[in-house]
């Protein structure tokens, strides 16, 4: 059975950890088979936003399989835990990079440790009332090494992120709603079919503009305001033709009390 599934599921592909033994950890081969996912998400131009999750209720990935690394013993070489923690994409799959489109992760259970890393790589985070995440490596001296110590901050402030990392404190479903770590919680077992919805509202909207807006938060994100003004400005143009178009949509009445605006 693979360890990894990439399935079309209308606008958006959905990929899924399908290791439920082991809380959807991820082991070097998963992590292989991630970024092989993401590689097709990549290239599939059907595909419009891509949806992470995790197989089962009971998590959504309960970060590096640990597990796996203790059975290898202490006699692992070193240069293949090196070969793991420095691969360019990432050491749980496909982290360091960017993706061009929108991603969901749709969590129910445990998202812990690299899971949550996985969660953060995301730019939306549904979960059910029962998920819980957290950086619960910090207890075993792990560090993060997927993206958590700078994408966290970027989406619950500084202060709470260095509490989550610092004492690997677990929240609930409710206070990750309340961070904004999570943007909705549903009720268990509606987190896949509520991402979905989410990526076809997305898939509705005019490409464009939309894809040329999120390139100008993400990348704008690190720089300071002039040097984000200017990008924003830079990547507006492209589809600043669609815009107008939209503008004639919106005088001729469509669009008008937000109607039809939500995902």
């Amino acid at each position: 059975m693979p360890k990894v599934r990439y399935e079309s599921a209308g606008a958006a592909a959905v990929l899924t950890i399908d290791r439920p033994e082991r809380r959807n950890a991820v082991d070097p081969e998963t992590a292989s088979l991630l970024l092989d996912g993401f590689r097709s998400f990549e290239a599939d131009d059907d595909a419009r936003a891509l949806v992470l999750t995790g197989e089962g209720p009971e998590a959504f990935c309960a970060g590096a399989d640990l597990k796996a690394i203790a059975e290898a013993g202490p006699d692992v070489p070193l240069d293949a835990i090196e070969s793991v923690t420095s691969r360019t994409e990432g050491p749980m799959g496909f982290t360091r990079l960017t993706p061009s489109k929108p991603t969901i992760a749709a969590i129910s259970g445990w998202c812990l440790a690299g899971g949550l890393e996985l969660a953060l790589w995301c730019d939306l985070r549904i979960a059910t009332e029962a998920a819980r995440l957290g950086f619960t490596e910090r207890r075993f001296g792990v560090p993060l090494i997927d993206g958590g110590t700078q994408r966290l901050p970027f989406v619950v402030g500084m202060g709470r992120a260095l509490e989550m990392i610092l004492t690997g404190r677990v929240l609930d479903a409710a206070e990750a709603l309340r961070w904004g770590l999570a943007n909705e919680v549903v009720p268990e077992g509606r987190h896949l079919e509520r991402a979905l919805e989410m990526a076809e509202g997305l898939a509705r909207f005019p490409q464009t503009t939309m894809l040329s807006d999120r390139r100008a938060a993400i990348e704008g994100a690190g720089m300071t305001l002039s040097e984000g003004l200017a990008l924003e400005a830079e990547v507006g143009r492209a589809s600043i033709e669609t815009g107008i178009r939209g503008a004639i949509r919106f005088a001729d009445g469509e669009g008008r009390g937000a109607r039809g605006a939500g995902v």
